[in-house]
């Protein structure tokens, strides 16, 4: 099962954040960072996104409407709340025509990267992404005087613990946002020059709370012999949390729990083939996978059902079709999902709910068990019929049931 949106509600929100070295547990105290730090969030937010998404707020309803990416959208309303320019005046200021370079979000390099041109002459490129992944490109961080920090690996790895295994260990998804100035146009095809000597803006810390059928649900499927197992894009640590928050690992529970990266590595060839006998190995044990990528989970799928086992598998991407379509069922998220997920699946979930699928399994469950009664009934009561007519036809010279009797007995 995919975590966003079917275990959890998909209704992010910011609800930590770590700025210029100083750790912010509401959006009240990123208030008190300064302007310009605040304002270069708030130009990285409203820039360094996809222009569908954003939020809005009913009349008398407290909790926002998210439309497009749910984590983009957070950070639009954590950026809106520290900064007074909210995030459409920004986009009006500066248009999508005028951007130097876009590359859209990544599901293997895991970042989105934005160019633009600075008022004064230059150019900013914009970056945000998995944290750790987008931690190890930066160099320096802003600290409360605007002043760049250098950052040495040390520092790196003091980071990775102290904020993002933090914020990790309380099932937030940990999102850096980080940027580079050039003073001259570069070659900005290349993206490998904006995956490097980059500086922090910020670490966000979002929130995307468990549905709250989830873990009575996933109970369920437990107790009726499913197997659960969750694949996501959030770190380790943040999957972990997740799933022991809602039932899939327990803490003295001896399952596994792996990084993308480290699954391919242990059960792909050279040549990309998957290993079924390192896969078998692996999966009666594997539970979780963090840092997934819509080939970890094809490759996954695969491997089960040439094991011999009877796979389900959800999905809402159009890079999840293939994984959709390998199943033995499908099932395509109705709301999140692309018109290629709900093409390559056999049934669509309408509410992006995990215990709506729990309901789909018992359905079929029952029907397969009518059939089956039904078949049963069928062939002992004809089996029994046809002997008697037979034998009675042998031995008396006709059958000593009518017509009317069969009929009767069917």
């Amino acid at each position: 099962s995919d975590k966003t949106g079917t275990l959890t509600k998909n209704r992010m929100n910011v609800v930590a954040s770590w700025i210029a070295g100083q750790l912010c547990e509401s959006s009240e105290a990123a208030k008190k960072m300064p302007e310009d730090i605040r304002k270069n969030i708030a130009m990285h937010a409203a820039v360094n996104s996809s222009t569908g998404s954003t939020y809005s707020f009913k009349e008398g309803d407290r909790l926002p409407i998210q439309s497009g990416n749910k984590t983009e959208s957070a950070i639009l309303q954590f950026a809106d709340e520290i900064y007074p320019v909210k995030h459409q005046d920004l986009r009006t200021q500066n248009p999508s025509a005028g951007y130097v370079k876009i590359f859209p979000f990544s599901s293997a390099k895991k970042v989105m990267m934005t160019v633009v041109k600075l008022p004064g002459g230059g150019f900013r490129a914009y970056v945000k992404g998995a944290s750790e992944i987008v931690l190890q490109m930066c160099v320096a961080r802003d600290d409360v005087s605007g002043n760049k920090v250098p950052l040495s690996k040390e520092d790196r790895d003091n980071l990775e613990k102290t904020v993002i295994d933090k914020f990790a260990e309380q099932a937030l998804r940990v999102i850096c946002l980080a940027y580079q100035d050039f003073a001259e146009p570069q070659d900005w095809e290349d993206d490998s020059i904006l995956r490097k000597n980059l500086t922090i803006n910020a670490f966000v810390g979002i929130a995307d709370p468990l549905r709250d059928e989830v873990p009575e649900a996933v109970a369920t499927c437990q107790r009726a012999g499913v197997v659960v197992r969750m694949l996501t894009g959030d770190n380790m640590i943040t999957a972990r949390a997740i799933a022991t928050n809602c039932g899939i690992l327990s803490p003295s529970s001896d399952f596994l729990v792996m990084e993308g990266p480290e699954f391919r590595r242990k059960i792909l060839f050279e040549d990309g083939t998957i290993n079924h006998a390192a896969l078998a190995a692996i999966w009666p044990r594997l539970r979780v996978i963090g840092r997934c990528s819509p080939t970890d989970k094809y490759n996954l799928v695969k491997g089960l059902i040439h094991a011999g086992e009877v796979v389900a598998v959800t999905g809402d991407g159009t890079n999840d079709g293939p994984a959709l379509s390998e199943a033995d069922v499908g099932f395509a998220m109705g709301i999140a999902g692309t018109g290629v997920a709900k093409q390559a699946s056999d049934i669509i979930i309408t509410d992006d709910n995990f215990s709506s699928i729990v309901k789909a399994i018992s359905w079929g469950r029952n029907v397969y068990d009518s059939i089956a009664k039904f078949l049963t009934f069928q062939l002992t009561v004809n089996v029994v019929a046809i002997s008697i007519a037979f034998i009675g036809s042998c031995a008396i010279n006709e059958s000593p049931l009518r017509a009317v009797q069969l009929l009767w007995v069917n």
